[in-house]
């Protein structure tokens, strides 16, 4: 409850400096009209019948209960002020997320957050904003090895806007040149816990970019409290009127990954062991190619490399380490819960260190319709997904579908959640 007052005060004080704006402005401007969406969403989810959370089942019953589905409402408000403060000008963008949720056979909760609330100044050819603020990076679909900011995830069954992150940044912009510098999460600097891990870490990031006819460069740098330096690149070239190819690269001083405590072993252990840990250099790269045809069909194909996430050798211990805890003698609650906390590492972005990612779209009038498949060559697991959008004036309706399989022995087929599905209602005002 307590949280939930908290929250709820943070968005009434956005929202009342998004409506009443600045304090003595000069020659204040009318700002962009307030707007957003509503959304009414339903997802239906279906557990994996084996892996770590099915075993942990099956050796004590509700060790691991079930995601349940769920009904939830979103209310998404933007908005962004405009005015001139000693000749210079200024805005002041908020985008505010409150939503209710009740899951099949529970009470319902809600929340609220805000995803954005930065203040701008326009210094010319300079840009500044300070706040909490989107910022996305790089150039692939599926992956994102130079989303250094942000860090979105990727590949989620229905678009929105995400939870920004608190930052400083300069921008300056040419007519075939950019260049920008964010200090991301100041507020971290010196935090030595787990808040300061993967987004949350306060580190200072550059992009430069530069435009060569037909293709797009990009640079990028970045240098973590916790994780040190790293440096990438990545291009996007329009080859021909139908054909696009990409790529990303970063190489890295330090990363943080998900490992086992030496102590564990293969028998079962009184606390998680798994946690978060900084581990050495490594390295992330995509590569990709989309092609457009004149019907508004297209197909993409991305292959990328994710040295941050386990190894096979990694996994492979893993997959001794659920054997075990599966035929384990003793107590049965015990080895459960050591099961379930098995599933600890398959919160990682990418799952197996390469991944193939193809989608295949097509774009009549008003709607867009979409099937894609992830594809882990390492151990033939699959994730597919198949989608459908239609977009009027002002109404949005979305489906998905989603499966997760493959071999027995391969990690998607032991995801938690084997199907999912989702229908969404959005309108836009």
């Amino acid at each position: 409850m307590a949280r939930l007052m908290t929250l709820r005060r943070a968005l009434l004080a956005a929202a009342a400096v998004l409506a009443f704006g600045p304090a003595r402005a000069a020659d204040a401007a009318p700002g962009e009209g307030p707007g957003g969406e509503l959304r009414l969403l339903w997802q239906g989810r279906e557990a994996a019948p084996r892996g770590p959370l099915a075993a942990a089942n099956a050796r004590w019953p509700g060790m691991a209960p079930a995601t349940p589905d769920a009904w939830s409402t979103e209310l998404e408000l933007r908005h962004t002020l405009r005015a001139k403060v000693a000749g210079t000008p200024v805005s002041l963008a908020g985008n505010l997320l409150a939503w209710h949720e009740r899951p099949a056979g529970g009470a319902g909760h809600g929340e609220a957050r805000v995803n954005e609330l930065y203040a701008s100044a326009d210094l010319g050819a300079w840009q500044l904003s300070a706040g909490k603020k989107v910022v996305g990076w790089d150039v692939g679909f599926g992956f994102r090895p130079n989303d250094v900011v942000q860090q979105e995830a990727r590949r989620t069954l229905l678009a929105s806007t995400p939870e920004g992150r608190p930052l400083l940044q300069l921008e300056h912009f040419g007519a075939e040149r950019a260049l920008s510098l964010v200090w991301v999460n100041p507020q971290h600097l010196n935090a030595a816990d787990e808040t300061s891990r993967g987004a949350r870490e306060s580190a200072l990031a550059l992009r430069g970019y530069q435009r060569l006819g037909a293709l797009d460069a990009f640079a990028f740098a970045r240098v973590g409290a916790r994780t040190g330096a790293s440096l990438g690149s990545a291009v996007s070239w329009v080859a021909t009127d139908a054909l696009e190819l990409h790529g990303s690269l970063r190489v890295l001083q330090r990363h943080d990954a998900w490992a086992l405590a030496s102590e564990a072993g293969l028998q079962a252990m009184p606390a998680n062991p798994w946690r978060q840990a900084t581990r050495g250099g490594t390295s992330q790269w995509l590569l990709g190619a989309s092609w457009t045809g004149t019907w508004q069909q297209s197909v993409m194909l991305e292959y990328w490399h994710d040295g941050s996430t386990l190894s096979d050798a990694a996994w492979d211990r893993w997959t001794q380490r659920s054997a075990a805890l599966a035929a384990a003698a003793g107590p049965a609650i015990r080895s459960a819960g050591n099961l379930a906390w098995q599933a600890t590492p398959m919160a990682a972005s990418s799952l197996r260190r390469d991944n193939l990612f193809v989608r295949l779209a097509w774009q009549p009038e008003h709607w867009q319709l979409a099937l894609d498949a992830l594809i882990t060559p390492a151990d033939r697991g699959r994730l597919l997904t198949a989608s459908v959008q239609w977009q009027g004036d002002r109404w949005r309706l979305n489906a998905a579908w989603r499966v997760a399989g493959g071999p027995a022995d391969s990690l998607l087929a032991q995801v938690p959640v084997r199907r999912t599905l989702l229908l969404a209602a959005t309108l836009a005002y």
